[in-house]
C-alpha cells in the first residue's frame, strides 16, 4: 500500500492533537502516538523533520492551547551518561576495550534501574506536566544509533509510568514493522502497546 508524504503524516497528526481527547491516545496506560520518518530520505530528513516539528508546535498550541514540550531524548542521553561515570570513563573503555564495549556500557546506563536510567530520567523530565494542558515531544532520538538503546523497551517501561500525551518522534523506516534507522527490525512493537504510528502503510 501506498504511504503517506511527511506532509500529509504531520497534518494527520495536527488533526488528533487538536482533538479532545487527543485523537491519538488508544489506552490511558501508555497515551504515546509514533510519529515515524526516514532521515535518510531526502524529503523527510532530520534537519527537515525538526523544522516541522517546531512549526507543528506553534500551530498546536496557538489551535488547542496547550502547552507543547519539546525533550530531546539527546539531552537525556548526555545527562545519564553524565551522571553514571561520565564522559572520561566511558572514553577511556573504548581506548581499552573499543565501540561495542563502550556501547554496552551505554545500554547498560540507560537501562539499568542502578544507573540514571533513560525511563527515570523521562519520568523526571515530565513530571510537572498537567495531561489536559500539555502535550510532550520526544525528538532526536537519532542519538541511540546504532544500537545503544531500544523504543520498544522505552515504551514498555513507561507503561503507567507517563500521564501526559506524548509523541516520540522515531527515526526509521517500515517495512511492515519499525526498523530503527532502517538499520534494526528489532524495534516491532508488540500489539498489547497499542500505540498509533503515523507512518506506516496506508
Amino acid at each position: 500500500m501506498p504511504m503517506l508524504s511527511l506532509k500529509e503524516r504531520i497534518a494527520l497528526l495536527e488533526r488528533d492533537l487538536g482533538s479532545e481527547p487527543p485523537g491519538f491516545v488508544i489506552t490511558a496506560d501508555l497515551p504515546f502516538a509514533i510519529f515515524r520518518y526516514d532521515p535518510a530520505h531526502p524529503e523527510e530528513g532530520e534537519w527537515r523533520v525538526r523544522r516541522e516539528v517546531l512549526n507543528l508546535k506553534t500551530r498546536v498550541e496557538s489551535k488547542t492551547g496547550r502547552r507543547v514540550h519539546l525533550l530531546p531524548l539527546s539531552d537525556l542521553f548526555w545527562r545519564s551518561i553524565s551522571e553514571a561515570e561520565g564522559l572520561e570513563t566511558l572514553v577511556a573503555l573504548e581506548r581499552q576495550r573499543g565501540f561495542r564495549a563502550a556501547q554496552q556500557q551505554v545500554h547498560t546506563y540507560l537501562s539499568d534501574p542502578d544507573w540514571p536510567c533513560l525511563p527515570v530520567l523521562l519520568r523526571e523530565a515530565a513530571g510537572g506536566l498537567d495531561p489536559r494542558r500539555d502535550y510532550l515531544f520526544l525528538t532526536r532520538a537519532t542519538v541511540f544509533a546504532p544500537a545503544a538503546y531500544r523504543i520498544s523497551a522505552l515504551l514498555e517501561q513507561m507503561k503507567d509510568r507517563l500521564t501526559v500525551p506524548t509523541v516520540l518522534f522515531y527515526p526509521g523506516t517500515w517495512t511492515g514493522s519499525l526498523n530503527y534507522m532502517g538499520m534494526r527490525s528489532d524495534d516491532a512493537l508488540p500489539g498489547s502497546y497499542r500505540v498509533k504510528i503515523y507512518g506506516r502503510e496506508t
